[in-house]
């Protein structure tokens, strides 16, 4: 019980690790900023960052030299391509819960059977006993283990891009909306973190009461991560970051209304 409550844990903060993990990202000793082009070494700038790059000032080119746009575009098709793991996983989870739901009376009588024996048979007969439950109930574990799947697939994707934007230097030199894209804007920051406070108000939808009160504080933490780290990049980051949660928002609003 403990081992799924930590993967259901995993897959609740998922986003907000994300913005952990990119703080670490940005955080690493001898990052490298410098402009990305054909030259670049590195199999990650090579195959992730270059190519990002390349189709920024090829959508850009496509909207007059707009890299606002181009950036917009292709955080929304990003977004496009990941959601169908987002849902399958959402059904998973589901799947998974409500076998849990029924399986609990019978696995808290093994828990309880073994409880304060910790020699290797006892541990192992427990094993045993709730390997045949979950066989009862055609419950698979690995289902929530794989329900990490999506935030591992998209890390080289979001990372990349985020690389691409910080190394192409064009996007600097442009401006969109009211904002200099290569130059910290205040009035966007707030904005962005105002977006995160929502999705992540939105993912505590329907939840139980236990489970809102347990999550309620990481609810501050993605939008703080946010602006520590919008504090000391260009507005183009925060503008990548803010589509990308409000297509988060509708995502799981979507997920959560239509996906059962």
């Amino acid at each position: 019980m403990e081992e799924n409550g930590l993967l259901t844990a995993f897959k609740k903060y998922r986003f907000i690790i994300l913005v952990l993990l990119l703080i670490v990202v940005l955080a690493g000793c001898g990052a490298n900023t410098a402009p990305i082009d054909g030259s670049s070494t590195g199999i990650f700038d090579h195959y992730f960052v270059y190519p990002f790059s390349l189709l920024i000032k090829k959508i850009a080119s496509l909207f007059q030299g707009n890299y606002g746009i181009a950036i917009v575009l292709i955080t929304i098709i990003i977004r496009f391509v990941l959601m169908p793991f987002f849902i399958r996983q959402s059904k998973n989870s589901k799947d998974s819960q409500k076998k849990m739901t029924v399986m609990k009376p019978e696995m808290d009588q093994i828990q309880q059977k073994y409880k304060g024996k910790s020699s290797t048979e006892d541990q192992m007969s427990m094993q045993r006993e709730l390997s045949e439950l979950y066989k009862k109930h055609d419950f698979n574990p690995v289902k929530m283990a794989v329900g990490c799947l999506p935030m591992i697939i998209q890390m080289p994707i979001l990372i990349g891009f985020y690389y691409a934007i910080m190394r192409t230097p064009e996007i600097a030199e442009q401006s969109f909306l009211w904002f200099s894209l290569g130059e910290t804007d205040m009035l966007f920051i707030v904005f962005a973190v105002l977006i995160y406070y929502i999705q992540s108000r939105v993912s505590l939808i329907g939840l139980d009461e236990a489970q809102r009160k347990q999550m309620a504080i990481m609810s501050f933490v993605s939008p703080v991560m946010i602006a520590i780290v919008s504090f000391n990049v260009p507005a183009a980051l925060p503008l990548y970051w803010t589509v990308s949660g409000l297509f988060m928002i509708l995502q799981t609003l979507i997920i959560k209304k239509y996906v059962h």
